[in-house]
């Protein structure tokens, strides 16, 4: 096992890999207590049973630039497999301004060939490398040193495992012809919008039954505040003040630091001089918006009509369609995906791309008459009408 902490041993070992056709990678990070997460070691392995693994070490090697990695990232030649990519990939682009490319994700993959949704590491190297895993070291604070023999161990399991799960993976997405329904999940991942909060949009983000003007945008000012507040610092949205102290705040609209003392909910950190300013302020300046200004619920999808017995029908459809492709119900489309369907609305994501293949194009045949579901024993069969 080769710890790397130096540009120059980067440099090398990536080099190596953009001469093979993949490389499988992972990090470990903490972010209990940041805004952003705080990379603190990534692993890496070439192909084969032989081929290298090793450890690259941020903290230990400080002054390390990862721009040999990120070149590596740029790479077309060598295909960059991760497992459940979605929060690496915040850390290089957060960093590095950089995605791999291209990308592999197994979760992904697993999900269009039959695991079911949001299937673990563990389970695929269980049912696919035939091997187990000790997670004793799952939970550990990955920024203290030295690390253990335990936690890199742990630490290269998800990286050469993932070989096997790759290449398995890649054989079988060939075969049934869904490479083109996993490169569509991935643009998602590789999208900078999946990963960029702009402070003025926060405010979508918190659940609220209230449509008021008023209350949201107080709840929008707030927000605000908060998002921007978290990002200087780097520190944890909830350290700020938590969405139910939030709605509290957006209902009782305290104009002074005696009333805001008397919130229940928010926490002592909120209770500070400078954020406590931030959130009168806040409050102010949702209070003083002018109407044309504040936020507005999507009346649309207040007045949305569903009729119900398509609705169970379309249920029907997607339970068949799924089963006989093998692919988890709730990846194709959700319970409020075949609501919107029901009461007339085309624009949904089941019905576009890859979905409207496996499922969108009888959904809207059903819609129209077209077609009928008949049952036979446990099985459900389309019908042309």
């Amino acid at each position: 096992m080769r710890t790397i902490t130096t540009t120059e041993e980067l440099a090398a070992y990536c080099e190596a890999a953009k001469a093979a056709p993949y490389v499988t990678i992972d990090t470990e990070f903490l972010r209990e207590r940041t805004y952003w997460s705080k990379l603190c070691l990534i692993q890496m392995a070439l192909p084969g049973k032989d081929g290298e693994a090793v450890l690259i070490d941020p903290i230990e090697g400080e002054g390390m630039s990862m721009e040999p990695l990120y070149d590596l990232f740029r790479h077309k030649a060598t295909v960059k497999v991760f497992h459940a990519a979605r929060q690496d990939l915040e850390i290089f682009f957060v960093e590095g301004n950089v995605f791999p490319d291209p990308l592999f994700d197994t979760q992904v993959a697993a999900m269009v060939c039959g695991f079911g949704e949001q299937v673990g590491y563990e389970t695929l190297v269980k049912k696919i490398a035939k091997e187990n895993l000790d997670k004793t070291s799952r939970f550990t604070d990955w920024s203290r040193r030295p690390l253990s023999q335990a936690q890199s161990d742990y630490a290269l399991a998800d990286v050469t495992h993932l070989r096997v799960i790759y290449e398995w993976m890649a054989a079988q997405l060939a075969k049934n012809g869904r490479q083109a329904w996993v490169e569509e999940e991935l643009s998602v991942l590789t999208d900078p919008a999946t990963y960029t909060v702009h402070p003025d949009e926060a405010w979508s983000r918190i659940k609220t039954r209230t449509s008021s003007g008023r209350f949201l945008a107080i709840v929008k000012a707030l927000a605000r505040f908060r998002e921007a507040y978290a990002q200087g610092q780097n520190v944890p949205r909830s350290r700020v003040m938590k969405d139910d102290a939030l709605l509290e705040l957006a209902s009782t609209r305290p104009t002074s630091m005696e009333e805001l003392g008397r919130s229940r909910l928010l926490l002592r950190e909120g209770r500070k001089p400078e954020i406590a300013e931030g959130i009168l302020a806040a409050i102010k300046e949702g209070m003083e918006m002018k109407p044309e200004d504040m936020p507005k619920v999507d009346a649309s999808k207040e007045q949305v009509q569903v009729n119900p017995a398509l609705a169970d029908l379309l249920r029907v459809l997607l339970k068949a369609k799924s089963e006989s492709l093998g692919v988890a119900p709730r990846l194709i489309a959700s319970a409020a995906d075949l609501d919107a369907i029901a009461a007339g609305d085309r624009n949904g994501a089941a019905l576009k791309g890859w979905r409207a293949e496996a499922f969108g194009e009888d959904a809207m045949r059903l819609c129209r008459g077209e077609i009928a579901l008949s049952a036979k024993g446990n099985e459900v069969r389309v019908v042309r009408v």
